[in-house]
């Protein structure tokens, strides 16, 4: 998730389709202008004929009245039992949404001025909520991961959740927008989450929002000479974090480094690309295809300070998009280990832009693949070496995937 013009430097966001309990994705765009003004009085028929061109193109079979778009409008004007509690900003915010959502795609997004500003918040890692991301699984709303030390995961949400009820409205039928309102709020208010959780029976889970400020990188020396460097997403503070990390790898010199992607939903791009040239030293780190047959790489920058330093990375049904492009990164050019579970599944690249009025779109443009050409959209990343976290492990703070990359470390330092 820079990708906000090209590649999360605004414009192309890697991020998963998730979103962060405090924001949205980015929303959308019609066919007409910002200059328009809504009632309707004054409201415009049909636009211009230079615009509905442009829109409709020379196929025949395109051609589309615009005017039973207004034809809806007055219906739902005139007829609709609570019109007084319906704007027509609402309104009109709501056919963007739709035209979004007609692309059935979940990663193409319409986001109003309110959502933006979240979303914006979300990548400075500042916002009240639960600190967690969910996206959709099958139309399902889905816990991507909670955020480390924050209430979601206090409360005992684990990645994989699946959210039935929202204070005890189901969410069957709902958007994810409107599901991730219903579950952000003001700090120290409460919201409660029916949950599913594989097999087992729903059960309630009730959190305690509050100010999420999160750090996306977390470092530790062990004793044994393992260093252990923990990505959580790929935002707007990430860079600086990893690059004074890489400093600090280097001063220490480690016999062994573990990447911790694991719950590290995505985010931008080009961090993707950059945090895995200091692995890569020449190649592609990522390629997208675009709808045209047009094939965009992107190559390792040549740092490669890490190359050397015996690596394995953990990832788990949590890690997503940028993370999973690291992650297949180093494993296709054999930089890592890739240890613990299959990774999400994104494998979408999308493009971000800011709209007059305050609001933004995010559109799908492109599928991403690792250097050897692997799609991995739906299917994650296998791991070299798989090893499960059951709940017995998070219920007694047991951690079998850390262990076993501290076990191939050692053992390639024999």
């Amino acid at each position: 998730m820079k990708v906000f013009s090209n590649i999360f430097t605004k414009k192309n966001l890697s991020g998963l389709a998730v979103a962060f309990l405090a924001g949205l994705a980015i929303g959308g765009y019609l066919w007409g202008s910002n200059n328009h003004d809504l009632s309707l009085s004054d409201r415009p028929l049909a636009y211009s004929e230079q615009a509905k061109e442009a829109a409709l193109g020379a196929n025949p079979q395109d051609q589309i009245n615009f005017d039973l778009y207004w034809e809806v409008w007055d219906k739902i004007k005139s007829n609709y039992v609570d019109t007084n509690k319906l704007s027509n900003q609402e309104l009109f915010y709501g056919s963007l949404r739709g035209l979004a959502e007609a692309t059935d795609d979940p990663y193409t997004i319409f986001m109003d001025p309110e959502e933006t500003k979240e979303f914006a918040d979300d990548l400075a890692g500042t916002f009240e909520g639960i600190g967690a991301e969910i996206g959709l699984r099958h139309d399902i709303p889905t816990v991507i991961a909670p955020l480390d030390g924050m209430p979601a995961e206090k409360a005992g949400l684990r990645s994989g959740d699946k959210i039935y009820a929202v204070d005890g409205e189901p969410t069957l039928g709902l958007s994810l927008n409107d599901i991730i309102k219903r579950i952000r709020g003001p700090k120290n208010t409460e919201v409660k989450l029916t949950i599913i959780r594989k097999d087992e029976k729903p059960r309630d889970i009730s959190i305690t929002r509050s100010i999420i400020v999160t750090k996306s990188v977390k470092t530790e020396m062990r004793k044994d000479g393992i260093y252990i460097l923990q990505i959580s997403n790929f935002n707007n503070d990430t860079q600086q974090l990893f690059n004074e990390a890489v400093s600090d790898i280097l001063m220490k010199n480690p016999k062994g480094l573990v990447l911790d992607l694991r719950n590290n939903p995505g985010g931008y791009l080009e961090t993707a690309v950059s945090l895995a040239s200091e692995w890569v030293l020449e190649g592609p780190v990522v390629a997208e295809q675009f709808n045209n047959n047009r094939r965009n790489e992107y190559p390792a920058r040549g740092q490669a300070r890490l190359k050397d330093i015996p690596t394995v990375v953990l990832v788990n049904g949590g890690s997503a998009s940028a993370s999973e492009i690291l992650a297949g990164a180093l494993r296709d050019y054999k930089l890592a280990k890739i240890v613990g579970e299959t990774t999400y599944g994104k494998g979408s690249v999308q493009s971000l832009s800011d709209l007059s009025g305050g609001g933004s779109l995010k559109i799908t443009v492109a599928k991403w693949l690792t250097p050897a050409g692997d799609y991995i959209n739906d299917k994650g990343l296998e791991p070299d070496v798989k090893v499960e976290m059951t709940m017995d492990d998070l219920d007694n703070d047991k951690d079998p995937q850390l262990d076993k990359a501290l076990e191939i470390l050692k053992i390639k330092n024999k």
